[in-house]
C-alpha cells in the first residue's frame, strides 16, 4: 500500500512538473508589442506580442487580456506558433477574434499546443 501511494505521489508531481515546464500559459515569453484593441464596453484590452524563439523555432504570437477595471490584471489567452502578426477584432463586449480564432473572454483560451 505504501509503495502504491508513493508511486501515485511521484506520478502526480512529475505530471505537474511537466505541465508547469511545457504548457503553463503564465510562463510564456513576453515578446515584442504588436498591437492592441479595447472591447466595446472598455472592460478588456487585448494586447498582442510576437516572440522570436531563436534560430531553431519560428515566431509565435501571444495574446494578453488586460482587465481594465481590476488594477490592470492580465491573463494570457492566446498562443499560436508560426505567426508574426495579429489581427484583433471584438465582435461584442465578451467575444474577440484573434487571427481567426474566436474566444469568449475571460474564460476561453487558445493554445496551439493543446489542439
Amino acid at each position: 500500500m505504501a509503495i502504491m501511494l508513493t508511486g501515485i505521489i511521484f506520478i502526480s508531481l512529475a505530471g505537474n512538473g511537466i505541465y508547469w515546464a511545457f504548457f503553463d500559459m503564465a510562463r510564456l515569453p513576453e515578446g515584442e508589442f504588436l498591437t492592441e484593441e479595447t472591447s466595446p464596453d472598455g472592460l478588456y484590452t487585448l494586447k498582442a506580442y510576437v516572440t522570436n524563439g531563436g534560430a531553431t523555432t519560428s515566431y509565435a504570437v501571444r495574446g494578453e487580456l488586460v482587465f481594465n477595471n481590476n488594477e490592470n490584471k492580465t491573463k494570457n489567452i492566446y498562443w499560436n506558433y508560426r505567426e508574426e502578426t495579429a489581427q484583433i477584432r471584438w465582435t461584442d463586449k465578451n467575444t474577440v477574434v484573434i487571427n481567426g480564432e474566436t474566444l469568449d473572454v475571460p474564460g476561453e483560451i487558445f493554445d496551439y499546443r493543446n489542439q
